[in-house]
């Protein structure tokens, strides 16, 4: 397992990490045990969820895959627990979500009321990294590509919000504060803000990031890499897409077809991408999930790449296939599939 530090701090994280969303719905209990277990046993110590999981969530599971990976966690005990780097989420507004908490804001009272219960249920006295999952302000994400008006309901907020991580911090609850689903002028916004007051720095962003959406290259690589935050890549595989299995159709144990509202990945130009690029990973001996899978690995601008699995033997598939290494030839064909059919699920 090879590992990194992750920037302005002294945490080791593998390269790595164990993406959650199917805890508590997709996986029981005991299978989120297990898969904790085998990736601990391959030597991942990254692990990250969200207070909003599992996938497909309602206020009847809501929670769920926090408390599976706390019941964990009190199994391993606390020598080991300090071995790992463990990551949650606060959820933003703007999803339909409001039975998690009212208001869905990033008050000074929701992100104590959320830091609180995410600590209960992960069974843990300190969070190593606090996400804010997607912004307040209503932005181009999820499927949207461009922003053609901004939220002017929104008020701009970000030295009240570093403030109170600030306070978290201090209390010990919090280590460091990272965001998701961000665009490049959020990013300058908190990084502006905490050098300004001297408040805790950003230090990572969780986005989408794959052969079919590669639009974290444009805009926010060089902010990025210029201002020292690390990119955790979710959706290596575009949400199973880049299997390949869906080019058969979708059966009904899919996660598309349990989750139809998730179409983020299921464009016309998105499946004829994803044939061309299963072609070119078969001409060249590897399966289509490994060749997706290292090409995230190898991007100089990605600090650790977000797997899931529902199964064993996906588990095992997608931390193989980091051992992948592509090639600059093959680069530059995944390259040419890029220019026909540029970012196709953004």
């Amino acid at each position: 397992m090879k590992f990194t530090t992750l920037p302005n701090t002294n945490l080791k994280i593998s390269k790595i990490c164990l993406g959650t969303m199917t805890f508590g719905n997709q996986n029981s209990e005991a299978e989120a045990h297990s898969q904790l277990d085998y990736a601990l046993e391959r030597g991942i110590n990254f692990i990250d969820t969200a207070e909003m999981y599992p996938i497909g969530g309602n206020e009847h599971i809501v929670g769920n895959t926090e408390r599976h990976i706390g019941s964990w966690l009190h199994k391993i005990g606390a020598s080991e627990r300090e071995k790992l780097v463990v990551a949650t989420k606060i959820a933003g507004p703007n999803r339909g979500m409001e039975y998690i908490r009212k208001p869905l804001d990033f008050s000074k009272k929701s992100i104590h009321e959320a830091v609180e219960l995410s600590l209960s249920n992960l069974q843990t006295d300190y969070i190593d990294l606090y996400q804010m999952h997607w912004p307040e302000r209503i932005m181009n994400m999820f499927g949207q590509r461009g922003l053609t008006q901004i939220d002017t309901n929104w008020q701009d907020n970000i030295f009240e919000v570093l403030s109170v991580y600030d306070g978290l911090i201090k209390e010990g609850k919090i280590k460091h504060i990272g965001v998701s689903n961000e665009n490049p002028f959020g990013v300058m916004r908190f990084l502006h803000e905490s050098d300004k007051h001297n408040l805790p720095k950003i230090v990572t962003i969780q986005n989408p990031y794959s052969l079919l959406n590669r639009l974290f290259e444009v805009g926010l690589s060089e902010i990025c890499m210029r201002e020292n935050v690390g990119l955790l890549a979710y959706s290596p595989l575009a949400f199973g897409v880049l299997t390949g299995k869906y080019l058969k159709g979708i059966q009904p144990d899919y996660r598309m077809a349990q989750f139809p509202q998730f179409t983020r990945y299921t464009g016309e130009n998105a499946t004829k991408a994803t044939r061309l690029y299963k072609e070119l990973a078969e001409a060249n001996g590897l399966t289509l999930v490994q060749m997706a899978e290292a090409f995230v690995h190898q991007q100089s601008f990605v600090m650790a790449t977000i797997i899931g699995a529902t199964s064993m033997e996906q588990l095992k598939e997608n931390i193989d296939a980091f051992e992948v290494v592509l090639s600059l030839e093959l680069l530059s064909e995944i390259n040419k599939i890029q220019e026909l059919h540029p970012n196709p699920a953004p």
